[in-house]
């Protein structure tokens, strides 16, 4: 079982697109994902823009890939998301579904300020 950064199971980030390094829907890694794409954050434009300029364009589609839209869910490199927070355009976090190995890269008092919870989602 994962553990996320609040120190209980991980959950699902997202399966529309379907995300995670292994394609699952979860922010899962492993010796292999040498990006450690572990956070679930929540797209934004501004966001977007930002990994574009910085020559990751996750908002085109090309070969399978759907392309994203601000509002849906990725799991993203943790050292990305550090870049854009010290940029200040980081997008919220699901931190329910961020795998606890992302506070091995980020501030976590950063991060656990941009975050929120499923529930805290859902009003």
């Amino acid at each position: 079982m994962a553990i996320n950064v609040l120190g209980t199971e991980l959950t699902d980030c997202s399966t529309e697109p379907l995300t995670g390094f292994y394609r699952d829907g979860c922010c899962n890694t492993g010796v292999d994902d040498h990006g450690v794409h572990t956070v679930c954050v929540i797209t934004t434009e501004e966001f977007l823009n930002f990994s574009k300029a910085a020559g990751n364009d996750l908002s085109t589609p090309r070969n399978g890939f759907p392309g994203l839209n601000p509002g849906d869910h990725w799991c993203l490199c943790a050292s990305r998301w550090q870049e854009a927070y010290e940029a200040g355009c980081a997008p919220q976090v699901n931190l329910e579904a961020t795998h606890i190995l992302t506070l091995e890269w980020v501030d976590t008092k950063a991060l656990l300020k941009s975050g929120m919870t499923t529930d805290e989602q859902g009003s």
